[in-house]
């Protein structure tokens, strides 16, 4: 990895790409710690300390911690990953959607712009449920009023836009996607009060000890397990037919088609997580009396019940399938081989060949979902059955994130390094 970012940086267009991508970063970290007026964020990270182990810790590590602080960039990426799933799952709904993303690069700029106004007033929603929240701490805001909540408002919703834009920067100027450089950029922010806060919070002494070796067990276990799971492939032998080219043969060689085991990356964990936190910002936003119906059900499905895990890990499932379905198409990949002349062993061209690849591709993107949604609710029942050991609830999917998205960084990276030192057959 290492020397693969040394040799990027020695080419001037990947080396502008990486300082681009990460002086967004800086300004997006800079963004996490500007106050927003009306706020006292003292008292709220002081509750904060108190909610261990809570979805709002999840929201928060989202955050980069801003959230705890009530800063500018509170709601971080959650309404931009939000808006873009619903986008996703109404272009697969509704048919005049699907026509207009197939339109090519016009259809997807409408796309793209429909996303960022669903962007704008999904951030709007929440701001307003993470101020109805705010409201119910005593002391948190020193002004109640009724132009107070709009600027608080605002300034929530202006920077929901801004962290889309910085995103959008990095997709177009940078290297990576900017959703998943940003939720890494978090996430590294926030990991070492979270080891503190699993270590220094048990009592005992030997509690701490054991918890502090069993915290780098688990930490060295979930990366090495991630790096084999995404470089895990199932490879289908190709067999290309020769032909002849004026006085030339070519074609007759064997190759395969590599098919890894996790295609879709960390983008499945993070589009469940925003999913299972939508009625935690419900409940920020209506704020239920204890003991009526509505305050049953938010906390049957919360973060402390089982059917929180068992909704998250179903929800990683679907949406490997469902990330697969948009990324990869089975009968485009059995075209291009029919037509290159190539066959799958064992199988006939065309629609037999789609076949096979889709049902290749349904066993392996199911055994890579079911070990990722295991390692990500392996920690949440962990705390659930210890609950001093609440902060590693989201360790192990905060620990997904940030190895698949540095993985997929370094592959980029590699990516067009190769597109660069790649001579073609005319030299």
């Amino acid at each position: 990895m290492f020397t693969t970012l040394k040799n990027a940086w020695k080419v001037a267009e990947l080396r502008q790409k990486m300082l681009f991508t990460v002086i967004i970063l800086v300004l997006f970290r800079l963004g996490s710690v500007i106050p927003v007026p009306y706020f006292d964020s003292g008292i709220l990270q002081a509750t904060f300390q108190s909610a261990e182990g809570s979805v709002f810790q999840y929201l928060n590590i989202l955050s980069g911690e801003a959230f705890a602080r009530g800063t500018l960039f509170a709601l971080s990426v959650s309404p931009y990953i939000t808006a873009q799933i619903i986008m996703q799952l109404l272009t697969i709904a509704i048919p005049a959607l699907e026509r207009i993303a197939k339109e090519g690069e016009t259809g997807r700029r409408k796309i793209e712009t429909w996303t960022r106004y669903f962007t704008v007033v999904l951030a709007v929603v929440t701001a307003y449920g993470y101020y109805a929240w705010l409201r119910s701490i005593d002391g948190v805001l020193t002004d109640r009023g009724f132009f107070a909540g709009l600027v608080i408002v605002a300034t929530y919703t202006a920077g929901a836009a801004l962290v889309m834009w910085l995103a959008e920067k990095i997709n177009e100027h940078g290297i990576g996607n900017g959703i998943s450089m940003i939720l890494f950029a978090n996430i590294v922010a926030g990991l070492p009060s979270m080891i503190l806060g699993i270590v220094l919070n048990p009592e005992s002494l030997i509690f701490k000890i054991v918890a502090a070796v069993l915290t780098a067990v688990f930490v060295i276990a979930i990366v090495a397990f991630v790096v084999f799971v995404t470089e895990s492939e199932r490879r289908i032998p190709v067999q290309y037919a020769k032909k002849v080219v004026g006085r030339k043969m070519y074609g007759g060689q064997s190759s395969s088609l590599p098919i890894k085991l996790n295609m879709s990356g960390v983008m499945p964990i993070i589009f469940a997580q925003s999913i299972v936190s939508i009625p935690a910002t419900l409940q920020l936003i209506f704020r239920p009396e204890a003991g009526t119906v509505w305050y049953k059900i938010f906390n049957a499905i919360g973060y402390t019940s089982p059917i929180y895990a068992i909704v998250l890990f179903i929800l990683i499932i679907a949406f490997a399938y469902f990330y697969l379905a948009i990324s990869f198409n089975p009968v485009e990949v059995a075209n291009n081989i029919k037509n290159n002349g190539g066959v799958v062993l064992g199988i006939r061209p065309g629609k037999p060949t789609a076949d096979y690849i889709a049902k290749i591709l349904s066993r392996v993107t199911l055994i890579g979902a079911i070990f990722l949604g295991l390692i990500a609710i392996l920690p949440m029942v962990l705390a659930m059955v210890v609950p001093s050991l609440g902060n590693i609830s989201f360790g192990g999917t905060s620990l997904l994130i940030v190895v698949g998205v540095a993985l997929e960084f370094v592959r980029e990276i590699e990516s067009q390094l190769m597109m660069r030192n790649y001579k073609g057959f005319l030299d």
